[in-house]
């Protein structure tokens, strides 16, 4: 059909796995170093979790032409079986002998459990491995994933006779967050959880399928700017770019058109992902929402300058619970009806608006005199590592470790990396941001983000805060970026209704603090009442509303009590008082 039509020898996109296809990302190789070295180690679980449409069967595939060939493995497609039924499909991909005859002969747990005990004793004295693979495995039941590690206790005074792999949807590492799989959590000797393909990922994503089936590679079927759309539209998931492209070209054979462009581009994405809110939906809206944008933002621009020096305590206790995404700045300049840079950029991807959504990062006050000049890009480059040691010396008494963003809190402090496609995924943060560039050369380098203003950022160099284009810092950026944070102690995974520990507490004192509460809703064990008060903070924040305790909600609530530094504090603590600046 219309694969013919561009030349290419089949249909490039679709969505049946296929090896001939197959492109594996920096993320890819790593997910899949990691099962490798957890089937190397021996023993326990190893743990794999990637959104639906990510590439885990990809890597799945990857990791069964790349294991041993003393390894023998079991594969298990359908968790959605007892204890009893998980067993006998375990040993029937292992070929192990049991009765299936009549009612008085159906095996039992111990029947199974001590013939998959022999066949691995007698695979280790034969010195083979054994692998245990369960995909989709948050569909399995508390009692099976017990069950499951029992299977783990099966082992001689030196190793595991069995190595277990568990893959699925990110529910299951909160699912084994749950204090009474902690037994079973212990155990994961290796964790990956495989993230969707980034901006750059994504266009040679494309063009590797492309050429695959058969396209030159000096040919452009998909434009830039479809490609960042089309990253947009399915925040970088493969399965569905493949839906997607694949359309895209239907409507170019269509046409009878040999590139893609916009139009092509937002029909596909209302046809495949419909206009539901979220990423991709609101496309028939675009124009809509730019018309009456600037009306919406003069009018809560009015009601910020009638209500911020008078405005009623109830009121402003909310705004300061909800941190910046209850703030709309004002811009300072004779542009001031027009939306910030994120606002437009939301209404040119058809993307939904929200309050939260057209915030600046941090409030902004009066600049010093020398950030009246919009400087270049290049003057503002810090080198590798300088970015980071300034914001450490600004949040921590102790000296800057020497690994960049290293892993584990430090003196209370946690350093995070992320990574985002725009700027206005960048303006949700109230915090000053180390943003990891690459100079024109390709040499590694530093920007210390401390606000955005419009079209323009404020930036740290050692003599002073300056002012630079964002379109300027666009080609730098390499979308990954660092911050700081002081996580409540005790604080590694996601926490919810019937969690306890000290996490539990530690939160619960700190809404006690922000209620200005004597006693805090709970001791250790998180109760109704805090995930009541949780999901009242949510609400009031712009959050899920959900009720369980993440990294987002504590980022809000050091945000609330004055815990992390904010970007407009950095500005004012950076303002150099000498030559030599902030240091």
């Amino acid at each position: 059909m219309y694969h013919q039509y561009f030349g290419l020898t089949e249909a490039p996109f679709s969505i049946a796995v296929n090896p001939r296809y197959l492109f594996m990302s920096a993320r890819h190789r790593d997910a899949l170093a990691h099962l490798l070295y957890g089937v190397g180690a021996g023993g326990g679980f190893i743990l794999l979790t990637g959104e639906v449409g990510t590439g885990k069967t990809t890597i799945n595939r990857c990791l069964l032409e790349q294991l041993p060939q003393d390894t023998d493995i079991a594969i298990i497609l359908n968790p959605a079986l007892n204890a009893l039924e998980l067993l006998a499909s375990v040993c029937d991909e292992f070929g192990i002998d049991y009765p299936h005859g009549s009612a008085q002969d159906r095996p039992t747990l111990k029947m199974l459990t001590d013939r998959l005990h022999r066949f691995l004793l007698e695979n280790h004295q034969r010195g083979r491995k054994t692998v245990l693979l369960i995909d989709e495995a948050q569909h399995l039941d508390f009692d099976v994933l017990e069950q499951i590690r029992l299977l783990t206790n099966l082992e001689t005074n030196s190793e595991k006779l069995l190595q277990i792999i568990l893959i699925g949807q990110p529910e299951l590492a909160q699912m084994l967050a749950r204090p009474e799989l902690r037994q079973l959590n212990q155990r994961i000797t290796a964790r990956y959880n495989l993230q969707p393909l980034n901006l750059e990922e994504t266009g040679a994503y494309i063009q590797h399928r492309l050429q695959v089936a058969g396209m030159s590679p000096e040919r452009e079927i998909f434009p830039p700017a479809v490609v960042r759309g089309i990253y947009h539209a399915t925040r970088g998931i493969p399965r569905v770019i493949n839906v997607l492209c694949d359309r895209i070209l239907l409507g170019a054979y269509g046409r009878n058109q040999s590139r893609a462009d916009r139009a092509m581009l937002e029909l596909a994405v209302e046809e495949v992902l419909g206009d539901a809110p979220g990423p991709a939906g609101h496309w028939r809206w675009g124009a809509a929402i730019a018309g009456g944008l600037a009306l919406v933002i003069a009018l809560v621009a009015g009601g910020w300058l009638l209500l911020g020096p008078g405005q009623p305590a109830a009121e402003r206790s909310t705004a300061i619970e909800a941190g910046s995404s209850a703030q709309v700045q004002v811009p300072q300049s004779s542009t001031a009806t027009q939306p910030p840079a994120a606002a437009r950029k939301r209404v040119e991807t058809g993307q939904p608006i929200e309050a939260q959504q057209v915030t600046n990062v941090g409030p902004l006050t009066a600049p010093a005199a020398d950030t009246d000049l919009v400087v270049p890009p290049e003057s503002v480059l810090l080198a590798p590592g300088e970015g980071l040691r300034v914001l450490w010396s600004l949040t921590s008494t102790l000296p800057a470790p020497e690994v960049s963003c290293p892993r584990g809190a430090r003196g209370g402090v946690l350093c995070v990396e992320g990574e985002a496609g725009t700027w206005d995924e960048l303006s949700r943060f109230n915090r000053p941001l180390v943003l990891v560039m690459a100079t024109r050369e390709r040499f590694s380098a530093e920007v210390l983000l401390l606000g955005m203003q419009g079209q323009l950022a404020w930036v740290y160099v050692p003599d002073g805060i300056k002012r630079v284009q964002l379109a300027d810092l666009a080609p730098l950026w390499t979308g990954n970026y660092q911050y700081l944070w002081r996580p409540p102690a005790g604080f590694e995974t996601p926490l919810s209704r019937g969690d306890s520990g000290v996490a539990v507490a530690a939160v619960a004192q700190l809404f006690a603090r922000l209620d200005a509460q004597p006693r805090p809703l709970t001791d250790n064990r998180f109760n109704t009442a805090l995930e009541d008060r949780v999901r009242l903070f949510q609400r009031r924040a712009g959050l899920t509303e959900d009720g369980v305790v993440g990294a987002r909600t504590l980022l809000k609530l050091n945000a609330a009590l004055g815990i992390d530094i904010t970007a407009d504090e950095a500005r004012r603590r950076l303002v150099p008082t000498d030559n030599t600046g902030a240091q």
